[in-house]
């Protein structure tokens, strides 16, 4: 797809997604969205950098409760979709599928919880943005990716280039929130902080603009800064004694991944 092929089909996921989110207000159900579509909401100067990788939507993905499982299934239901009942059996109450029938889209529900190589929990941030999750929660859905491609380092750049870090969530990065997670939790410290060192080693290739450049780096600086400062827990101190001599990080399939 060229760049209005891109736009002409953003536009028609926006108005989908708004349908959906409306339908969940109505009902009392929560949901926000995440993954590409969340990224380009949050970046309205920066999603270009999409738009240059020839970045297609391929579904809408969506955050809730699993308290409200029951609800999610039938406002999809109500809206004309069909479910993976392979899926529901086997990850009912973590995450569940569902097919639009007047398309190809889907739409993944990941409940509580973003389990990718880590779990980031979502069950008291839902509340923090909408119609997205937090741009924090973006950036931690991203960093947390070990095996991390080119699609999540454009994203985490794009992120970094439209907010700066800050120590609260409105529309800025939250550092405190981000080296709080951090400093209990090992494991995904060592993800995140190597993969903040991968995003500078290819900015260079990710992002054409020597200022644009400059705004990631900055952030860069700025989140390590808020992570390294953050008081390390009993059990982080002890996990990296340990260091890489443990895997540290669950695997995650391509497919998982959003």
């Amino acid at each position: 797809m060229n760049e209005d092929e891109l736009k002409i089909q953003e536009k028609e996921f926006l108005e989908l997604a708004s349908k959906v989110l409306e339908e969940s207000r109505k009902s009392g159900v929560t949901l926000r969205l995440l993954g590409a579509i969340a990224f380009r909401i949050h970046c309205p100067e920066y999603k270009f950098m999409q738009y240059s990788l020839g970045r297609v939507l391929t579904d809408i993905d969506y955050a809730g409760l699993s308290r409200e499982a029951a609800k999610v299934q039938r406002l999809f239901l109500d809206l004309g979709c069909a479910e993976n009942q392979m899926v529901m059996r086997l990850f009912g109450r973590e995450r569940r599928i569902f097919y639009f029938s007047d398309s190809e889209l889907h739409s993944d529900v990941f409940f509580d919880k973003l389990r990718f190589c880590h779990d980031i929990d979502l069950t008291r941030r839902l509340e923090v943005d909408y119609p997205t999750i937090s741009v924090s929660d973006l950036l931690l859905e991203k960093l947390q990716i070990v095996e991390i491609n080119e699609k999540d380092l454009i994203d985490s750049s794009m992120l970094m280039c439209e907010h700066p870090v800050g120590d609260r969530d409105e529309e800025s990065i939250n550092g405190a929130y981000i080296s709080e997670l951090c400093s209990r939790d090992w494991g995904l410290w060592r993800t995140l902080t190597g993969n903040l060192e991968r995003i500078e080693s290819f900015l260079p290739k990710l992002v054409q603009s020597d200022s644009d450049r400059e705004k990631v780096t900055g952030a860069i600086t700025d989140l390590r800064s808020a992570i390294d400062a953050g008081p390390k827990s009993v059990a982080w101190r002890m996990r990296a004694k340990i260091g890489d001599k443990k895997k540290w990080y669950r695997e995650v399939e391509e497919v998982e991944r959003v």
